[in-house]
């Protein structure tokens, strides 16, 4: 009950209540499912490893520092806790899918429920461009001529309409809800790509065409319809990092030119160049949000009011958190992503993880064959690892031209990567967690390593201009 909940509540958050239950939603259908999954989930809570997790603590301190950006900028304790509230819905993903993910085939149902959101607004976004003429505004959607762009949005909802450089309309496909922009929706296409490949089984070829080639395809022509140029780069960076293991570096990054050729030549960004020159009012926000993090270091200029402060988003998810939150907030923001990405590398690695031993249960039985579920070898610990590894990597190239710093999509991958790494220390498979010490550590060098970075790609990209 606890999973199936766990999934209902997932998808009402990507999809939106009202697209779901209808006249329903306005009885708070999500915070009722929220409140229902809570009470399945108290059992199992003392005895999960989820909150046992550095990332739980990173968490708890993100969503403090939610909470203290906005009371502190603007005094305002209502507002403060509107901002808090509005934040728990997205890290309540990492903690139900730790709490109810243990076993390979809820992390495949998981995959599959990611894949129907997907599905869902390709075909709705496909059937709207067919009701809309290439190269016309939305005011021309009409015989008239004459709908206002509140209306046109209201009966193209998975349509965004924009000018390319040429100065002519064109239009991309989005979701609802979590997934409203194009950049989002095509960020999850890229996550949801490698994610595809935990359905896939050897020897078993029209079961992994069918479940798996043909999804990858349509989401690869979804991917296209949002006209993502962040999308394009993770999608590159996906791919070089995937060849590399398989053919090495330099064939991989041949194989990631040539992909990105190619797409350009296919009009994959809608008429709209990726270039230094192109980018440079996207290089002048990041410029911009550094000097918002000088000016207010500690806890930031308040959870979602950066677009307040400069009329337009960072662009950015490192800059969007230290911007808001300031460098208290980043910290914790790191506190999740480091430890994640080690586990996740580990893994992913053959040579760090051994075969699984005959252990016995211990001192909790039940809860040791709950997790144990199905058999589990070296070979799919590594293959789920790595997938989530390429899916992980797809989410962090497109945050870095994206503001996606506190997107669902990001917990909930934490939370699947987490999952497996239990399913496989509980085998004694991989290596304990790192202590609390190294992982504080470790994250407050990201912290800087993460601002440095952005700083001196923002000074070598406007002497390029």
């Amino acid at each position: 009950m606890g999973f199936f909940l766990t999934v209902l509540y997932l998808v009402t958050n990507f999809l939106t209540p009202p697209l779901l239950f209808g006249p329903l939603a306005q009885y708070r259908i999500e915070l009722i499912l929220a409140a229902l999954v809570l009470l399945v989930s108290i059992p199992k809570m003392t005895r999960s490893f989820a909150f046992r997790t550095p990332q739980a603590l990173g968490l708890a301190g993100l969503s403090v520092a939610v909470f203290l950006s906005v009371l502190i900028a603007e005094r305002w304790p209502v507002g403060a806790l509107r901002a808090f509230l509005g934040f728990i819905p997205s890290i309540y993903a990492y903690f139900l899918v730790c709490l109810h993910c243990n076993s390979r085939k809820k992390l495949q149902l998981l995959v599959i429920m990611l894949l129907f959101v997907c599905l869902f607004v390709i075909a709705n976004g496909a059937m709207d461009l067919r009701h809309v003429t290439p190269g016309s505004g939305p005011s021309g959607a009409g015989s008239s001529g004459s709908f206002s762009l509140g209306l046109w949005e209201f009966q193209h909802p998975y349509l965004f309409p924009m000018k390319d450089d040429a100065g002519e309309w064109f239009y991309r496909i989005r979701g609802l809800g979590e997934i409203h922009d194009p950049n989002d929706f095509g960020q999850l296409l890229v996550c949801e790509i490698p994610l595809l490949f935990i359905l896939w089984r050897p020897k078993k070829r029209i079961r992994n065409f069918v479940f798996v080639i043909v999804p990858a395809c349509v989401l690869l022509v979804g991917i296209y319809l949002t006209h993502s140029r962040g999308a394009l780069l993770a999608l590159v960076v996906v791919v070089l990092v995937a060849a590399r293991r398989r053919i090495g570096t330099i064939p991989a990054a041949v194989i990631a030119v040539g992909l990105f050729a190619a797409a350009m030549a296919l009009h994959f960004t809608g008429g709209r160049a990726i270039s230094a020159g192109s980018g440079a009012d996207r290089t002048e926000l990041w410029g911009e949000s550094l000097q918002l993090l000088k000016s207010h270091p500690v806890f930031g200029i308040g959870s979602g009011n950066l677009a307040d402060y400069m009329g337009h988003t960072a662009h950015n998810s490192i800059l969007v958190c230290a911007a808001e939150l300031g460098l208290f907030g980043l910290f914790f923001w790191s506190l999740f992503l480091m430890p994640t990405v080690r586990d996740t590398l580990l893994i992913a690695s053959p040579k760090r993880v051994e075969e699984a031993e005959n252990a016995e249960a211990g001192e909790d039985p039940l809860f040791f064959r709950a997790w144990k579920g199905a058999a589990l070898n070296k070979t799919e610990i590594n293959r789920l690892g790595y997938c989530l590894l390429l899916s992980l990597t797809g989410f962090l190239a497109a945050g870095w031209f994206l503001s996606r710093a506190f997107a669902m999509t990001f917990f909930l991958l934490g939370g699947m990567a987490e999952a497996v790494y239990e399913m496989a220390q509980l085998r004694g498979m991989t290596a304990p967690r790192l202590p609390l010490g190294r992982v504080l550590l470790y994250s407050v060098g990201l912290m800087f390593a993460s601002l440095t970075l952005v700083y001196v790609m923002v000074r070598i990209l406007n002497m390029a201009r």
